[in-house]
């Protein structure tokens, strides 16, 4: 039973590294170009919300945080193991734990939108 929840998490990690590496750099530019100085205007709150209030782009943005949170909580568990933590079950509980609340709360936001 362990091998099946191995492969199971580790093509979560799999899934949300490739995501990540091509999807966060580009969100990583939109949100430091909102944060600091003046926003094009097509990035602005009304746009923003038009944009996600479509449901294939919703399918999007829940896949994207979903499958990057899943690959987070994947490689802090590996990178405290390597460290020489060895309490792996709790490690493993709280981190996917974390990462389970994250989907549900994307899930449950941008289905309000």
């Amino acid at each position: 039973m362990g091998k099946v929840n191995k492969a199971f998490f580790w093509s979560l990690f799999a899934a949300g590294g490739t995501l990540t590496a091509f999807v966060f750099p580009a969100l990583v530019l939109i949100l430091l170009l909102a944060a600091y100085g003046n926003p094009p205007e097509i990035m602005g709150f009304e746009q923003m919300q038009g944009l996600l209030s479509n449901w294939l782009i919703k399918i999007a943005a829940f896949g994207t945080v979903a499958l990057a949170l899943w690959h987070a909580a994947h490689r802090l568990r590996t990178a405290l193991h390597g460290l020489g933590l060895r309490a792996d079950g709790a490690v493993a509980a709280i981190g996917y734990g974390i990462a389970l609340l994250g989907t549900v709360l994307t899930a449950y936001y941008l289905i309000q939108i």
